[in-house]
C-alpha cells in the first residue's frame, strides 16, 4: 500500500481541507497532525479531513486524531472528516471519536478550495 499525503491550504472562511492517505497509522497520523497544528497556527477556525482515499484506520492513527480534535478544540476551531467510509464510520462511533468531531459524507466545493 501507498500512502499519499496531500498538503491543504485555508479558504477564505478559514477552512482547511487535509487529505488522509489510504492508510491511517503513525506516520500518515503524525503528518496529517503537522499539518492541522499548521492551519490552526495559521488561524484556521475549521479543519476537514477528507477520507475519501482511506480504507483503513488503526488505533494509533485514532489515537492521533483524537490529539488533532483536541488541539482545535484548544484553538476554538472544529473538526470534520469528510467521506468516511462505513467501516470507519463504524469504529468512529463505537470509540466515542464521532462524538468530539462531525462526520459528514461529502465536503462541499463551494465551501472548500484545496491544491495537491
Amino acid at each position: 500500500m501507498e500512502t499519499q499525503f496531500t498538503r491543504a491550504v485555508p479558504t477564505e472562511n478559514k477552512t482547511a481541507v487535509v487529505f488522509a492517505g489510504d492508510y491511517l497509522n503513525k506516520l500518515t497520523g503524525e503528518k496529517i497532525e503537522r499539518e492541522c497544528k499548521l492551519r490552526l497556527d495559521e488561524g484556521c477556525t475549521e479543519l476537514v479531513v477528507n477520507f475519501s482515499q482511506t480504507e483503513i484506520v488503526n488505533s494509533i492513527g485514532v489515537s492521533i486524531l483524537l490529539g488533532v480534535i483536541d488541539s482545535a478544540a484548544n484553538a476554538g476551531a472544529r473538526v470534520i472528516f469528510s467521506e468516511v467510509n462505513e467501516d470507519t464510520v463504524e469504529l468512529f462511533d463505537m470509540l466515542g471519536v464521532s462524538k468530539h468531531a462531525a462526520i459528514v459524507k461529502t465536503t462541499s466545493n463551494e465551501r472548500r478550495t484545496t491544491i495537491e
